[in-house]
């Protein structure tokens, strides 16, 4: 008998040996692998173009580094330990300003400046009870820079000149207790301004900065009027993402002095801008960036249009994106991607034409190995059209597969197509992956957009749900072996499924999710109470939709969860209260729910969270393994 044990032990471990090196189109992969973090990110390159910078980790360190980009070598520039740097900048070609964590928990950090070889370091502000934002990275008669800070008053930002010399800040402009943004000129002076009574958004304008800010347009708050960059020769012009008086997003040129629109540079009544470029070299707008399944461009500058034709040819079957480059506009950084590649960082010589190589977002994962992401569309129950995308595993026919259902966080964002690390490691486990962008995602227009209000547990449900009956009639789907999966936002979506009058799910799992809507309103830091009012209108007013709060909050309604559950969260993130998820927990396995439950204290994805994101994904691999029950 303990022969024929051994015999049976060997044969098992020669099954899943061989499963683990078959072919890479079967390759299972292991999980750190999708969620390896960069050594090296965030690159920049210096005003002349000497230099480029990036931030790199030396253990659990995070450091500033250098490189000559003529000579290739490269250097430390900082030498701090057990601190996070969250954001840098050139200031000048010497130069660099960085932030340093103080408290991540509250966002809170303290700037420093120091030259490109590591000498010379001065701390410019000390935040320990406030939050600090760079508005505009350029220097100002080579000493100011313009920064909004919330020191005087926790609740509001007002706009400072902070010297970067001496650290003193002088204020610039002082906010009413309204203003919610500001936006300066090439020339670093304050000239714009938003105002929002919580519902409506106020632009505020004036000329020059020894004049009154007065107000040019009033909107409410689902039209979306997003100032880009000041016409150069025309003062009062400014270039501006607009959907006023259309549904989907345009480019526009807005008169400063009357608030009318006066010209289109583009437009499409079926897809939203959402981003759009300006030269400071050749002072004028480069591109808009327009976003239907996938990310395009329209060019409004010849030059530029060639330079992109320039990396397609260089970089085939891969999507470009710069970002950053020197003031001549000679050198660029170029990041690349594509649904099955995370993409890699270059150093392109616009003169030359030359690529080189600067480093891998994730060299571990292998192109080949990955799964394409396909667009989807369907109807829902109520006729409007849904949009979404489809992961398949790699050689599976599209039949009776098992599925995770991944719904995006939100309010207000979208998924997108490009490389997702959980949506790719889910299909290498042999999941059919369904993401959709249910009612209320960003990127559909205005209309799309406010049809999610007040819809968390109702129609923003029903979406779901119909996407899976989608997949279902044709047979794509096993009905009996679908999952759902989602983070924060997309968490309460995945916990709500589990209670919905006509769903089809096994088990739900949820990271950080949302779990009662009263308490995610009042996380709301008191700089952000100005919008309050549109956070009601969005997820609903705690005082007059008390009941259908209360019933899209899974915290109320465990009476109703009769199946499994995977519940993590990160006992510090300040959008959740880390005390309810547990007595959730409690409250389930008080009826005999399979529970799984996990915690964290930090982000998954940034830094050097190895340990954790491993007991994540084991964890939530091995949770579907054993409910959706793999044929």
């Amino acid at each position: 008998m303990m022969l024929n044990l051994k015999y049976l032990f060997c044969l098992l471990m020669l099954c899943c040996l061989s499963a683990c090196n078959r072919d890479p189109a079967g390759k299972i992969i292991p999980v750190n692998d999708f969620f390896k973090s960069q050594e090296r990110m965030t690159y920049r390159i210096s005003p002349d173009g000497k230099n480029i910078s990036y931030l790199m980790f030396d253990g659990k360190d995070q450091n500033l580094y250098l490189e000559d980009v003529n000579t290739g070598k490269s250097w430390q520039v900082t030498n701090i330990k057990g601190k996070k740097i969250n954001f840098y900048f050139w200031v000048n070609s010497t130069e660099l300003i960085y932030y340093r964590d103080i408290d991540p928990v509250k966002r809170r950090s303290d700037i420093f400046i120091i030259n490109k070889n590591g000498g010379n370091l001065r701390q410019l502000t000390n935040n320990e009870k406030s939050r600090i934002r760079v508005l505009e990275d350029q220097l100002i008669d080579d000493k100011y820079l313009m920064v909004s800070s919330n020191r005087r008053d926790s609740t509001v930002f007002d706009v400072y000149r902070l010297n970067v010399r001496n650290g003193k800040m002088e204020i610039a402009a002082q906010n009413p207790g309204n203003i919610t943004n500001w936006m300066t000129d090439d020339d670093g002076k304050l000239r714009l301004a938003t105002s929002s009574d919580g519902v409506n958004e106020t632009f505020l304008y004036r000329s020059a900065e020894n004049e009154s800010f007065r107000p040019i347009m009033t909107n409410n708050f689902k039209t979306t009027l997003m100032p880009v960059a000041f016409a150069p020769e025309r003062r009062n012009i400014v270039y501006a993402i607009s959907d006023v008086n259309r549904d989907k997003r345009a480019l526009v040129e807005l008169d400063c002095n009357t608030g009318k629109e006066i010209k289109v540079l583009y437009s499409n009544d079926s897809v939203n801008v959402t981003d759009a470029q300006y030269s400071r070299k050749s002072r004028k707008m480069s591109f808009v960036v327009y976003e239907s399944w996938k990310k395009e461009k329209y060019f409004l500058d010849d030059s530029t249009e060639m330079l992109y034709k320039d990396l397609d040819k260089l970089l085939p079957n891969t999507e470009s994106k710069i970002i950053d480059r020197d003031e001549a506009e000679s050198i660029f950084i170029v990041r690349t991607f594509n649904d099955r590649n995370p993409g890699s960082f270059y150093l392109y010589f616009y003169k030359t034409g030359k690529l080189k190589k600067l480093s891998d977002l994730n060299s571990a994962i292998k192109e080949e190995e990955m799964s394409p992401m396909k667009a989807i569309t369907y109807r829902t129950r109520d006729n409007l059209v849904i949009h979404g995308y489809l992961t398949l595993p790699l050689n599976e026919k599209a039949e009776q597969l098992p599925v995770v259902v991944l719904p995006h966080d939100g309010p207000g964002s979208r998924n997108n197509w490009g490389y997702n690390p959980e949506v790719q490691f889910l299909a290498n486990r042999g999941y059919a992956v369904l993401q959709v962008n249910y009612r209320g995602s960003a990127g559909y227009g205005k209309v799309f957009s406010a049809s999610g209000f007040r819809q968390w547990g109702c129609k923003i449900q029903n979406d779901i749900t119909d996407g899976v009956n989608w997949l279902i009639s044709r047979k794509i789907a096993d009905p009996k072996r679908i999952a759902i999966y989602g983070t924060g936002f997309g968490g309460n979506i995945a916990l709500n499924a589990l209670y919905a009058k006509d769903h089809n799910y096994v088990c739900a799992a949820s990271n950080s999710g949302v779990i009662n809507l009263f308490s995610y309103l009042k996380s709301i830091p008191p700089f952000m109470k100005p919008n309050l009012q549109m956070y009601y209108e969005v997820i609903g007013n705690p005082l007059t939709d008390v009941e259908q709060m209360r019933q899209s909050s899974p915290l109320f309604q465990v009476d109703k969860i009769n199946k499994p559950v995977f519940i993590t969260q990160n006992t510090n993130d300040p959008n959740i209260n880390s005390g309810e998820t547990l007595q959730f927990v409690k409250n389930l396995q008080k009826k005999n729910i399979p529970v799984t439950y996990l915690e964290n204290d930090g982000d998954f994805f940034f830094g050097k969270n190895i340990e954790q994101r491993q007991k994540l994904y084991t964890a939530l691999e091995q949770f579907l393994e054993v409910h959706l029950k793999k044929k």
